[in-house]
């Protein structure tokens, strides 16, 4: 049901109005009671959606799709690669300490 915006042509009071598309326009003003209110022409107001929404990716092909979630996921570590990192060069062992 939409809301629609009422002015009195007599009092020059204002108000909006919360009623069903085939309800008659209200004729009488609540403020000073004559029947002097007409119904504005407003801009109407956006679609409202409830819920988790709709995204624009909702709807898309299913190759997008694929391919943006290769971009998204980390590489795979190569299977014969070894677990733990590799030790440092730089230092000496504790065999070549002693000798």
């Amino acid at each position: 049901m939409p809301t629609y915006e009422y002015a009195c042509d007599a009092c020059g009071h204002r108000f909006e109005k919360f009623q069903s598309i085939t309800a008659p326009a209200a004729r009488k003003c609540p403020s000073c009671g004559k029947m002097k209110l007409r119904r504005l022409i407003g801009s109407g107001a956006g679609i409202i959606f409830r819920g988790s929404g709709f995204y624009q990716t909702d709807y898309r092909t299913s190759s997008y799709k694929q391919g943006a979630s290769a971009e998204t996921k980390p590489a795979a570590p190569a299977k014969d690669a070894p677990s733990t990192p590799p030790a440092s060069s730089g230092g000496s062992t504790a065999s070549e300490a002693a000798g």
